[in-house]
C-alpha cells in the first residue's frame, strides 16, 4: 500500500506524538486569530461559538492526511476543498489565495518549532521532508505561488508574517471566545504555551511579552511523560468536552 507521507517521515514522528500536536494547536490559535482573512471564519458561525472545536478539525485534517494511504489522502484533501469551495459559493467570491498559504505555512512553521521544543533540533534534511509533504497537501488543493523548497519557504513565510496578518477587531473577539471556552487557567496556559512556538512577528502584534511561564512548565512536562504521567497533564489542558480528542491522539502515538 502506497502512504501519502511515507513511514520514516519525521512528519510521520511529529504528527504521532499528542503533546506535539497540542502545541501545534496553541501556535495556530494565535494565527488565526490574526490572519487578516479570518472573517472567512466567522462567515458561518462555528468559529466564534466553539473556536477550539474549528481548530482541532483543522488539526485532525491534518493529522488524517499524514497518517492515511495515498488516495484516501487525496480524498480528505478534496473534501477539504469541497467545503472550502461551497463557502465561496454562498458568500459569493472566493477565500483569497493568500489565505490558503497562509494555514498551509503555518501547519509547516508549528510542526518545526513544535517538535523542537519537546524532542530535538531537525536537520536540513528532515525540514525539507517536512515541507515536501505540506506542498503536495498544496499542490493538491490547487494553491497557486508555492515555494519550491524549504529554504524558499523561509523567505515566503516571513512575507506572510508582515503583510497577511494585524490585531484586528476578530483577533480581539476570537481571544475573548478562546478565554470564554477555556476557563482562566487553561486560558493562560494556552497564552503562556503561545509564547514559546510563535514567530516573533506573532509575538509583536499580540503584544506578547518574552518570557513565558510555560517553559519550566515543558520541562516538568518531560519529566512526567518519562514517568509516563504525560497523559494525565494533557487532559488536564483541554476541557472535557474535548477529552476524547486528546485521547485519539495518544492513542496514534501508540501506534506510529
Amino acid at each position: 500500500m502506497e502512504f501519502f507521507v511515507h513511514k520514516d517521515s519525521i512528519v510521520r514522528r511529529i504528527w504521532g506524538k499528542g503533546d506535539t500536536i497540542l502545541f501545534v494547536f496553541a501556535g495556530a490559535s494565535a494565527e488565526f486569530a490574526l490572519n487578516k482573512a479570518v472573517d472567512w471564519l466567522y462567515y458561518t458561525g462555528k468559529l466564534p461559538a466553539d473556536p477550539l472545536g474549528r481548530l482541532f478539525s483543522t488539526v485532525m485534517y491534518a493529522r488524517q492526511i499524514v497518517f492515511s494511504d495515498k488516495d484516501s489522502a487525496l480524498q480528505t484533501i478534496d473534501k477539504i476543498n469541497s467545503i472550502h469551495g461551497a463557502l465561496e459559493k454562498g458568500r459569493g467570491y472566493p477565500i483569497p489565495a493568500f489565505a490558503y498559504r497562509d494555514v498551509l505555512y503555518m501547519l509547516i512553521h508549528y510542526s518545526l518549532a513544535s517538535y523542537e521544543l519537546l524532542e530535538r533540533k531537525m536537520t536540513q534534511e528532515e525540514k525539507e521532508d517536512l515541507f515536501d509533504v505540506f506542498k503536495r497537501m498544496g499542490e493538491r488543493m490547487q494553491i497557486p505561488d508555492l515555494p519550491k523548497n524549504f529554504e524558499e519557504w523561509k523567505a515566503h513565510h516571513a512575507e506572510h508574517l508582515q503583510n497577511d496578518m494585524e490585531n484586528s477587531d476578530f483577533t480581539k473577539d476570537l481571544y475573548k471566545q478562546y478565554r470564554k471556552h477555556l476557563g482562566a487557567f487553561r486560558y493562560w496556559l494556552l497564552w503562556e504555551s503561545q509564547k514559546l512556538v510563535v514567530p516573533e512577528r506573532v509575538k509583536e502584534l499580540l503584544e506578547m511579552r518574552r518570557f513565558s511561564w510555560a517553559r519550566p512548565i515543558v520541562f516538568l512536562y518531560k519529566i512526567a511523560r518519562f514517568l509516563k504521567l504525560d497523559g494525565i497533564l494533557k487532559a488536564m489542558v483541554m476541557p472535557a468536552k474535548y477529552r476524547d480528542e486528546i485521547k485519539s491522539l495518544d492513542k496514534m502515538e501508540a501506534i506510529t
